[in-house]
């Protein structure tokens, strides 16, 4: 099984001469071509401003999603893959929940909060610069995973805010014949808030067939003082039971860094992004009502995929120190997205939360 035949440039090259390239955006909703700018001026939300340049002068270039509602983003048929995606919306960000589906499937291969979807869970900008998702001045969300499809691909975009949001964006997708072993491209959010006494924290389970785990992104705040990142990731494949067949060393380890995420300058946590592991983000505690410490880590496996044949589970601890020089399991806000492939365009996703057990607080 070619587990990851499309990142990186030159197979892509080589896999699309035959391509031809598309685009959906508020300006061109159906992708269609030649039919990109064309909304009349009385249709426009910005058709005031063009009121002097005519049509074709920025007349829609954004969406008004009402309270409530879901906006289909993209509805494309044939064969070929979502290449990347540009967007921007107004917070808050866990009430904007993006879902993809693939092959005319009727539930989600991704179903997640559009902050977490772009490692941004707490709801504040901070910048990214991993490989497969961008976040740059001043909250330009960008995705570059590989989305193939046979048949069908269609995104959409709920509102289950209050209140009416706004939202810019551009999807790019080409057709073209895929490789006969192309997988498909799924994410899953969960929250444990707060995580229950001397339980592990879930990241993925429930994923059967074949395929292999891209990576994650988790939003982590921390309900005790001192150090919090003891805790073993452990990836169950292939029917693993008590004990996993990839355990990991520690929180830090796992997420590239070590020894705390230390500055030993400064003795503060330190933060970087790297193209495949990052501690994108730390929101410190200050003022007066802001008493935790909070952690926005990726770690994407995009050149050492952990591979399936038949499931899949991945868990961490929450791990700190205690008295005595014993541990102590944190009972922290966690949340998480998990990032994979696999041959079956609609994994068992668990429910999503409720708008009040998403919310950050």
């Amino acid at each position: 099984m070619n587990n990851f035949p499309f990142f990186g440039p030159l197979g892509g090259i080589a896999l699309r001469r035959n391509a031809q390239s598309f685009s959906v955006c508020a300006e061109n909703p159906t992708g269609e071509k030649g039919k990109g700018g064309m909304a009349e001026l009385t249709d426009g939300v910005s058709g005031a401003a063009a009121r002097d340049l005519g049509r074709g002068w920025k007349v829609n270039p954004y969406l008004r999603i009402p309270a409530g509602e879901t906006a289909t983003l993209m509805d494309a048929t044939g064969q070929g893959s979502i290449d990347q995606i540009w967007l921007t919306v107004s917070r808050p960000w866990r009430n904007g929940i993006l879902r993809f589906y693939w092959d005319g499937a009727d539930t989600p291969a991704v179903e997640c909060p559009v902050g977490d979807f772009f490692l941004s869970g707490w709801n504040e900008y901070t910048p990214v610069r991993s490989l497969p998702v961008c976040v740059n001045p001043h909250n330009g969300f960008n995705c570059y995973w590989p989305m193939p499809f046979k048949k069908r691909a269609r995104v959409t975009f709920e509102n289950r805010s209050e209140e009416r949001c706004i939202l810019y964006y551009q999807m790019n997708y080409s057709l073209y014949t895929l490789p006969e072993e192309a997988l498909y491209f799924c994410a899953q959010f969960r929250r444990r808030n707060p995580l229950p006494y001397k339980e592990v924290y879930t990241i993925l389970d429930g994923v059967t067939g074949k395929g292999h785990f891209a990576g994650t992104y988790m939003a982590w705040g921390v309900n005790n003082c001192g150090w919090w990142g003891e805790g073993e990731i452990k990836f169950y494949i292939d029917g693993d039971r008590e004990f996993p067949t990839i355990c990991g060393t520690g929180t830090e380890d796992y997420f590239g860094g070590a020894y705390n995420f230390e500055n030993t300058k400064t003795h503060e946590y330190e933060e970087f992004s790297t193209p495949y592991s990052g501690l994108c983000q730390v929101v410190r505690p200050d003022g007066l009502y802001r008493s935790q410490t909070r952690f926005g880590l990726y770690r994407f496996h995009l050149t050492d995929p952990v591979c399936f044949a038949q499931n899949l589970r991945v868990t961490i601890q929450a791990l700190g120190w205690r008295s005595g020089g014993r541990y102590l399991p944190q009972q922290d806000d966690i949340a998480s997205v998990a990032f994979w492939y696999q041959d079956d365009p609609a994994p068992a996703l668990p429910t999503l939360p409720t708008i009040d057990d998403m919310e950050i607080i």
